[in-house]
Protein backbone atom coordinates (compact mmCIF):
# COMPACT_ATOMS: atom_id res chain seq x y z
CA UNK A 1 0.00 0.00 0.00
CA UNK A 2 1.71 3.27 -1.03
CA UNK A 3 0.89 6.53 1.12
CA UNK A 4 2.56 9.78 0.59
CA UNK A 5 3.31 12.40 3.95
CA UNK A 6 5.48 15.15 5.14
CA UNK A 7 8.32 14.02 6.53
CA UNK A 8 8.38 15.05 10.55
CA UNK A 9 11.71 17.50 10.98
CA UNK A 10 12.96 14.45 13.83
CA UNK A 11 12.84 11.74 10.99
CA UNK A 12 13.68 14.25 8.30
CA UNK A 13 17.54 12.52 8.41
CA UNK A 14 16.01 9.49 6.62
CA UNK A 15 15.65 11.03 3.49
CA UNK A 16 19.82 10.63 3.13
CA UNK A 17 19.92 7.33 1.38
CA UNK A 18 17.80 8.83 -1.53
CA UNK A 19 19.14 12.22 -1.53
CA UNK A 20 22.65 10.01 -1.75
CA UNK A 21 21.45 8.14 -4.89
CA UNK A 22 20.39 11.15 -6.44
CA UNK A 23 23.56 13.27 -5.78
CA UNK A 24 26.29 10.19 -5.62
CA UNK A 25 28.67 12.89 -6.47
CA UNK A 26 28.18 14.85 -3.09
CA UNK A 27 29.75 13.19 0.06
CA UNK A 28 27.33 12.03 2.75
CA UNK A 29 28.77 14.35 5.08
CA UNK A 30 28.15 17.40 2.91
CA UNK A 31 24.74 16.22 2.04
CA UNK A 32 23.98 15.96 5.51
CA UNK A 33 25.60 19.51 6.77
CA UNK A 34 23.39 21.09 3.21
CA UNK A 35 20.51 19.48 4.62
CA UNK A 36 20.58 20.42 8.56
CA UNK A 37 21.16 23.86 6.81
CA UNK A 38 18.05 23.77 4.50
CA UNK A 39 15.77 22.53 7.35
CA UNK A 40 16.62 26.00 9.10
CA UNK A 41 15.32 27.86 5.76
CA UNK A 42 12.08 26.46 6.17
CA UNK A 43 12.64 23.30 4.14
CA UNK A 44 10.02 20.52 4.23
CA UNK A 45 10.30 17.22 2.55
CA UNK A 46 7.20 14.77 1.50
CA UNK A 47 7.69 10.85 1.38
CA UNK A 48 6.04 8.44 -0.84
CA UNK A 49 6.30 5.05 1.44
CA UNK A 50 5.70 1.63 0.04
CA UNK A 51 4.33 0.43 3.60
CA UNK A 52 6.66 1.51 5.56
CA UNK A 53 9.83 1.74 3.14
CA UNK A 54 10.70 5.09 1.75
CA UNK A 55 10.58 4.70 -1.60
CA UNK A 56 10.35 8.40 -3.13
CA UNK A 57 11.55 12.42 -1.71
CA UNK A 58 10.71 15.45 -2.72
CA UNK A 59 12.00 18.75 -1.07
CA UNK A 60 9.03 21.32 -0.68
CA UNK A 61 9.70 25.06 -0.93
CA UNK A 62 7.07 27.43 -0.01
CA UNK A 63 8.33 31.11 -1.99
CA UNK A 64 7.15 34.32 -2.87
CA UNK A 65 8.29 35.81 -6.04
CA UNK A 66 7.14 39.34 -7.63
CA UNK A 67 6.70 37.99 -11.16
CA UNK A 68 4.48 34.63 -9.79
CA UNK A 69 3.51 35.12 -6.33
CA UNK A 70 2.67 32.34 -3.19
CA UNK A 71 4.04 29.38 -5.14
CA UNK A 72 5.38 25.78 -4.47
CA UNK A 73 8.89 24.40 -5.72
CA UNK A 74 9.29 20.59 -5.67
CA UNK A 75 13.04 20.16 -5.11
CA UNK A 76 15.59 17.12 -5.52
CA UNK A 77 12.55 14.91 -6.63
CA UNK A 78 13.59 11.33 -6.45
CA UNK A 79 12.29 7.93 -6.76
CA UNK A 80 13.69 4.32 -6.66
CA UNK A 81 13.92 3.37 -10.03
CA UNK A 82 12.02 0.30 -9.55
CA UNK A 83 9.44 1.93 -8.87
CA UNK A 84 9.43 4.08 -11.54
CA UNK A 85 7.22 3.96 -14.89
CA UNK A 86 4.06 2.94 -12.13
CA UNK A 87 2.80 6.53 -11.89
CA UNK A 88 3.93 6.87 -8.59
CA UNK A 89 5.84 10.21 -9.31
CA UNK A 90 2.66 11.99 -10.38
CA UNK A 91 0.66 10.23 -6.99
CA UNK A 92 3.65 12.22 -4.92
CA UNK A 93 3.42 15.08 -6.93
CA UNK A 94 0.07 15.78 -7.13
CA UNK A 95 0.33 15.71 -3.24
CA UNK A 96 2.95 18.44 -3.74
CA UNK A 97 0.51 20.62 -5.64
CA UNK A 98 -1.97 19.78 -3.15
CA UNK A 99 0.00 20.86 -0.60
CA UNK A 100 1.25 23.97 -1.91
CA UNK A 101 -2.82 24.71 -2.71
CA UNK A 102 -4.29 24.23 1.20
CA UNK A 103 -1.19 26.63 2.09
CA UNK A 104 -2.41 29.25 -0.39
CA UNK A 105 0.22 29.02 -3.56
CA UNK A 106 -1.08 30.15 -6.36
CA UNK A 107 1.39 28.40 -8.74
CA UNK A 108 4.61 25.84 -8.72
CA UNK A 109 7.62 25.99 -10.30
CA UNK A 110 10.87 23.87 -10.19
CA UNK A 111 14.51 23.36 -11.64
CA UNK A 112 15.20 20.21 -13.61
CA UNK A 113 18.75 19.84 -15.10
CA UNK A 114 19.00 20.44 -19.12
CA UNK A 115 20.08 17.19 -19.56
CA UNK A 116 17.37 15.07 -17.66
CA UNK A 117 15.48 14.94 -20.44
CA UNK A 118 13.13 12.27 -19.22
CA UNK A 119 12.72 14.98 -16.28
CA UNK A 120 11.80 17.40 -18.40
CA UNK A 121 9.09 14.78 -20.42
CA UNK A 122 7.50 13.67 -16.71
CA UNK A 123 7.36 17.73 -15.71
CA UNK A 124 5.68 18.75 -18.94
CA UNK A 125 2.99 15.29 -18.58
CA UNK A 126 2.54 17.31 -15.35
CA UNK A 127 1.43 20.11 -16.85
CA UNK A 128 4.63 22.44 -16.07
CA UNK A 129 6.02 24.57 -19.30
CA UNK A 130 9.58 25.38 -19.83
CA UNK A 131 10.06 28.78 -19.16
CA UNK A 132 13.73 30.00 -18.11
CA UNK A 133 17.05 29.17 -17.84
CA UNK A 134 18.28 28.42 -13.91
CA UNK A 135 21.89 30.15 -14.18
CA UNK A 136 24.47 29.29 -11.33
CA UNK A 137 27.59 30.63 -10.55
CA UNK A 138 30.41 29.31 -8.00
CA UNK A 139 31.59 31.76 -5.65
Amino acid sequence: MYSTKLIEEENIQSILPLLNKLNPKIEKNVLEERLNDMIKSNYKCVGLYDDEKLIGISGLWILTKYYVGKHIEPDNVYLLPEYQGKGLGKLLINWVLDYGKSNGCVASELNCYLGNTEGHKFWETMGYEKIAYHFAKKL
